[in-house]
């Protein structure tokens, strides 16, 4: 495959999300679709909430122009997993489904693209010197992951672009490896997501009068082609493989790319539970929350802390560089997935109440956290001409 058509594929995946924007928004707002305010979320206004259903568009043409190019059955079982999720979160934005039902569709789901495709997790590429899995225990590992997964993306979604964002920076890590290991379906797969998040993260971010969330839709979407780009990096059945022979410790660089939503998720999660609540209960301890109690600005945070994701995966490839051992890239990944979730959450609220009360009662804060706020200041560039330049172009035909 020329790399030529990827980026072609990609044009045209960028092209249909654009075009079909404008359309969905009208739908969302004469429907009356839309995200309405409330004591744990962000916004001040209802948002239409249909921005997965124009990036599942693009991302759908795209699949379909490189399954008939190159009839590739990974493409197309891709494809029918992420139109199920889609369905799913729309319905769930509607009617608002129960955690319980949402949560075993995604079971069945990925035990199903397991199934027909043979794509899982199902060899740890030297890491414990352990190569292929146990056929039972891989996909039980698979599902697990598969699902967690899907809910780290989904839970992540609180601030403008965050979601988008970093769906946008994993699928460029993983188009990076696809293209190593030369996978060019695998690679253009992971363009032609990239392609149609872009229109959306512009609306998203800049938008006024197009300003339009992604929905559950669009983050359990999305999560599903995570957790399927996932399983082909882990997958025996891909050149993804021969990395190993270069010490690249695959299960690291997955880890790495996933590092904020997965920990994050676990962190919050751990919590709730500890504190006697169930761990799907919506709350406001995610790591973006605390960025905005620090005064950042939507895109402040999410900047924020898809570099702090963006510097993980840097120190993963920084210990492949110098020659460190799967295990250790391993190792660290997952101890500064950690520090940068559990640990970085935990000092920022000590900092938050470690400097006593003022005259009114509320906590003076340290030095630190100060410092914090200033960055936060810092961040607010919505009236800034630049910005307001933006937001009249991606609104004027909206």
């Amino acid at each position: 495959m020329s790399y030529y058509f990827v980026l072609l594929i990609s044009l045209f995946a960028f092209i249909v999300t654009t075009f079909v924007f404008p359309k969905v928004l009208r739908f969302a707002k004469k429907h009356q679709i839309v995200d309405s305010p409330n004591g744990r979320k962000l916004q001040r206004t209802p948002i239409p909430v249909l921005g997965g259903v124009a990036v599942y568009l693009g991302i759908t043409m795209g699949y379909l122009i490189l399954a008939s190019y190159l009839p590739e059955p990974s493409i197309l079982w891709s494809l029918a997993a992420m139109t199920v999720m889609q369905i799913i979160g729309i319905w769930d934005d509607i009617s608002d489904l129960s955690t319980m039902f949402r949560f075993l569709i995604e079971i069945v789901l990925v035990a199903v693209f397991i199934a027909i495709s043979g794509i899982y997790i199902d060899d740890f590429h030297g890491f414990w010197s352990i190569h292929q899995l146990n056929s039972i225990g891989a996909v039980i590992l698979s599902v697990v992951a598969g699902v967690g997964i899907i809910n780290a993306v989904n839970m992540i979604d609180g601030v403008d672009g965050y979601v988008s964002g970093f769906c946008i920076q994993a699928c460029l890590c993983f188009a990076i490896l696809f293209w190593i290991a030369n996978e060019p379906v695998l690679l253009c797969m992971a363009m032609v997501v990239v392609a149609s998040l872009l229109p959306f993260l512009f609306h998203n971010v800049f938008g006024i009068k197009s300003k339009m969330f992604i929905g559950d839709g669009g983050t359990m979407m999305l999560g599903v082609l995570m957790a399927i780009f996932v399983f082909f990096t882990l997958s025996s059945a891909t050149k993804c493989c021969i990395l190993e022979t270069h010490g690249v410790s695959l299960l690291a660089f997955s880890l790495a790319i996933m590092c904020i939503p997965v920990f994050d998720t676990l962190r919050v999660m751990t919590l709730r539970i500890l504190r006697g609540y169930s761990p799907f209960k919506p709350d406001k301890t995610h790591l973006h929350h605390l960025f905005i109690e620090m005064g950042f600005s939507h895109l402040g945070a999410a900047m924020s802390i898809l570099s702090i994701n963006f510097i993980v995966v840097l120190i993963w490839l920084i210990l492949w560089k110098f020659g460190a051992s799967m295990e250790w890239q391993t190792y660290i990944v997952v101890m500064m997935g950690l520090l940068v979730t559990f640990g970085f959450y935990k000092l920022m609220k000590i900092q938050q109440f470690g400097g006593g009360l003022n005259e009114k009662g509320l906590p003076n804060g340290t030095a630190l956290w100060h410092f914090f706020l200033k960055l936060g200041e810092r961040s607010h560039l919505e009236k800034g001409s630049i910005w307001k330049h933006i937001s009249r172009l991606v609104d004027k035909h909206c």
